[in-house]
């Protein structure tokens, strides 16, 4: 016995002129999509259950091909300061922060971005110092590539003077030498280890609220990152079995972080719900703190190409333990550098048949790099969003004459790339609609011109392709998962308004009315 899904537009995704307007399902799965009264007279005695879609419009359901659920609750639960826009503010919010805190304990917030500030300037220790002095601070940049801290957080972490860079990360420095207290990439973690415990639940309500809001965006999977920041990564693994499990479906891949696969890979899963994914390897960092790894120095700063976590030989290695688990790897690559040695070790270590590799973000590209990822079982983890946060602070960074092969989204699926669209949430925002809106666009929704390299915009079909059909494929699953049709999962998003009926900016203010996981209404708008 089954369910109609009626009175309403079904956008199928099948390609850009299929539609529809009443869907069958069954155990889960779609039996039949087409006309009401064709599927009312053929399945009439397997009808069981209705639900009318009120006029508004279906999709296959939104994954997130990359980001971070946990991390997401972390943000919906602390302070975030990634809509500051100056250091005056920034200062404001963070002295009440600490009013409101015990003397000793840590001020924590999230977010900052001094690409919005006056002159770019990075809120370093002596401004964090006048924030206060009774309390260690630890500020999170954007990325979540660097952090910064205060003169109390450098003492407790023990940074001084005479403290080396760690492989992998860069402490910056004032002209004398002395720490600045902003640490980049493997540097933080020096500040890590002095941080407050995390117990598991608090990680277990950040990732409940990150769920819930997943449902409102109109989320029925991602593909998540968390299990190697929160105590030992079995206990994660538990938490992700305890919140999804029962009444509450979400389908969630997990990155295993490399350092975490002998833990979660060497047991058996039984969550439908809960599956490792891929082995997560870090790579490089990001072109925000110019830790993002170049084949030429950064132009406005020529003195570095960027940060390498892992040398050719280490990678390799790491991706060669990961094929012993019969896995694919999720390789985090920004700069063209750091591209190049992940496509010479997926080279030299294949993929397990029938599964793909991914490259997440994928930033600074070279046409003769695009040429080896063709012939390659890959798919590139964008996240469309980046474009309208990057722009228009990352040309000088990169230059206009780098640019052209840079954030180049159109060029990778002309080149027959296989391409997933994620947020990379807490970094971007979680929504949908605005990765959606910033593909097509290449533009903030305020701004108002012909959106940043307009040769790279996707259309709507596309775009919506990389939330459904490309996760889908990010995970092999393309035959049962990102369309409606026949011998799919029944997992659907439902907008209130037709999205291919509406203007770009229109998009931002059409909401989410339910999102349906396994014929399960999880979120319904009230």
């Amino acid at each position: 016995m089954g369910t109609i899904w009626y009175g309403g537009f079904v956008r199928p995704l099948t390609d850009k002129e299929a539609a529809a307007n009443a869907v069958f399902t069954e155990n889960g799965t779609i039996i039949a999509v087409g006309e009401e009264k064709k599927i009312r007279e053929l399945h009439k005695d397997k009808i069981e259950k209705e639900v009318d879609l009120n006029g508004h419009t279906m999709y296959p359901g939104f994954t997130d091909s990359h980001l971070h659920m946990i991390g997401h609750g972390e943000k919906l639960l602390k302070l975030d300061v990634s809509e500051i826009t100056s250091l005056k503010d920034l200062k404001k919010i963070l002295k009440e922060k600490a009013a409101a805190t015990p003397a000793g304990e840590w001020v924590m917030a999230e977010g900052f971005n001094e690409n919005l500030y006056e002159n770019h300037t990075v809120p370093d220790r002596e401004f964090l110092d006048t924030v206060t002095s009774e309390h260690p601070v630890m500020l999170t940049r954007v990325c979540r590539h660097a952090m910064v801290t205060n003169s109390k957080g450098l003492s407790l972490a023990g940074i001084t003077k005479a403290a080396s860079d760690p492989d992998g990360g860069r402490i910056e420095r004032f002209s004398n030498g002395e720490p600045t207290g902003y640490l980049h990439d493997q540097a933080q973690e020096f500040l890590k280890k002095v941080l407050p415990p995390i117990d598991k639940s608090y990680v277990k309500r950040a990732l409940e609220v990150s769920l819930e809001d997943l449902y409102r965006s109109g989320f029925t999977g991602g593909h998540t990152e968390d299990l190697f920041y929160y105590n030992e990564p079995q206990e994660t693994l538990d938490v992700f079995n305890e919140v999804i499990s029962g009444s509450k479906k979400f389908r969630a891949n997990l990155l295993v972080h490399h350092e975490a696969a002998d833990t979660v890979l060497t047991q058996k899963h039984t969550n439908p719900f809960v599956e490792p994914g891929s082995v997560k390897i870090f790579l490089d960092g990001a072109l925000g703190g110019r830790t993002a790894l170049l084949s030429e120095p950064y132009n406005d700063d020529p003195s570095t190409k960027g940060v390498a976590i892992h040398s050719q030989e280490e990678l390799s290695a790491i991706v060669s333990a990961a094929r012993k688990f019969d896995m694919p790897v999720a390789i985090h690559t920004i700069g063209d550098a750091a591209l190049e040695r992940a496509v010479t070790a997926l080279e030299a270590h294949p993929v397990p048949d029938g599964k793909r590799d991914r490259l997440i973000h994928l930033q600074v590209t070279r046409p003769e790099l695009r040429a080896r990822l063709q012939k390659l079982p890959v798919v590139l983890d964008i996240q469309p969003r980046f474009v309208a946060s990057d722009f228009p602070w990352v040309v000088e960074r990169l230059g206009k004459e780098r640019l052209r092969d840079c954030f180049a989204w159109k060029t990778l699926l002309k080149e027959g790339l296989m391409c997933a669209g994620g947020s990379d949430a807490p970094i971007e925002p979680i929504h949908p609609l605005l990765g959606i809106h910033a593909a097509v666009t290449r533009r903030k929704p305020e701004e108002a011109h012909e959106g940043y390299q307009p040769e790279e915009k996707l259309s709507l079909f596309e775009a919506l392709q990389l939330f459904t059909a490309g996760s889908a494929k990010a995970v092999s699953r393309e035959h049962d998962l990102g369309l409606i049709a026949p011998g799919y999962k029944a997992d659907f998003t439902i907008l209130e308004k037709d999205l291919f009926a509406l203007a770009p900016d229109e998009w931002l203010n059409v909401k989410v009315t339910k999102t349906v996981v396994d014929e399960t209404v999880m979120y319904e708008l009230k």
